[in-house]
């Protein structure tokens, strides 16, 4: 009895220790950078918040999804209401990540086909490049007139 508990705490420590070794070399092996490349792929988001107009603050939330390719360009359809105002726009451009798993996306968004507002949205990949984080660094309309965006919640 006592050497069959001796034998599978064995076989356990060896598992455990096999599992973990393979985790550390899968993660070195790519070193735990980021790039375009490694980022590609299927993504879905939601962001709130609240667009700071000359008329006075509104409330604005999307949920989307993304497709990014390897070389850095994306297309996306997203749902969104700005004070309640519901529409459904496709957005496309491109995204730059650093080593560092941050980034900068720069997106032209369109509705049936008219380009209605640019952005530039600095983001972060975390949890091995597994989850995105996004803050807007501007918004500006076809006219180029800009507005702040305050975001308290992006994910």
């Amino acid at each position: 009895m006592k050497r069959h508990v001796v034998r599978t705490t064995l076989a356990m420590i060896f598992v455990v220790t096999l599992c973990m070794g393979l985790a550390s070399a899968a993660y070195a092996a790519d070193n735990g950078s980021c790039s375009t490349a490694s980022v590609a792929g299927k993504w879905a988001y939601t962001y709130t918040g609240t667009i700071i107009l000359p008329t006075g603050a509104v409330p604005v939330a999307t949920v989307g999804s993304f497709t990014l390719d390897t070389k850095g360009n994306f297309t996306a359809t997203q749902n969104r209401s700005v004070g309640g105002d519901y529409a459904q726009e496709t957005v496309i451009g491109t995204i730059t990540v650093k080593g560092n798993c941050t980034g900068i996306l720069n997106a032209n968004v369109y509705q049936s086909g008219q380009l209605v507002r640019t952005a530039v949205i600095d983001l972060v990949f975390d949890n091995n490049r597994q989850h995105l984080r996004a803050i807007f660094q501007s918004a500006s309309l076809p006219d180029a007139q800009t507005f702040r965006w305050s975001s308290p919640s992006t994910g």
